[in-house]
């Protein structure tokens, strides 16, 4: 039906159309999550730098500039202090939503949080990544004893 209704505005055209595809209903296609279900429990990272992190600061993690500006984590000296990245995925900064489950924020449904496991994965693997070369790792317990 979308398909039909793309046809019949680009025939109809002007003002009309995106009336009427204003209107439309918008539909998600067979892959998406269309159900409200949560994603699996990601562990690791990369997988999370995927599933979270990569829609702003881009697969490259070159970040973007447009609706906003999301900062480049590709070689981004800030990345030297595991705290530093820690504490603004737990307490969010600027504009980026926090991520800590005491401090994030749901917008008309349940708050999009990461366990202290998830945000030690993900901050390990930008760390490592993208050109950045930092080996120390964080611990969980490390990000737990930051969240208070």
């Amino acid at each position: 039906m979308p398909v039909k209704f793309c046809v019949a505005a680009a025939v109809i055209g002007g003002g009309l159309a995106a009336a009427i595809l204003l209107q439309t209903p918008a539909r998600a296609n067979s892959s998406s999550n269309s159900d409200n279900t949560p994603l699996p429990a990601l562990t690791d990272g990369k997988q999370i730098y995927e599933h979270i992190c990569q829609g702003c600061h881009m697969p490259d993690a070159k970040g973007a500039v447009g609706a906003g500006k999301y900062p480049a984590l590709a070689g981004d000296p800030a990345l030297a202090s595991r705290q530093f990245i820690a504490l603004t995925l737990l307490n969010g900064r600027r504009n980026m939503p926090a991520f800590g489950a005491k401090h994030a924020i749901g917008f008309g449904g349940a708050p999009a949080s990461l366990t202290s496991p998830q945000i030690a994965a993900v901050i390990n693997y930008v760390r490592t990544q993208f050109g950045n070369h930092f080996k120390d790792a964080i611990t969980a317990e490390e990000v737990t004893a930051l969240d208070h």
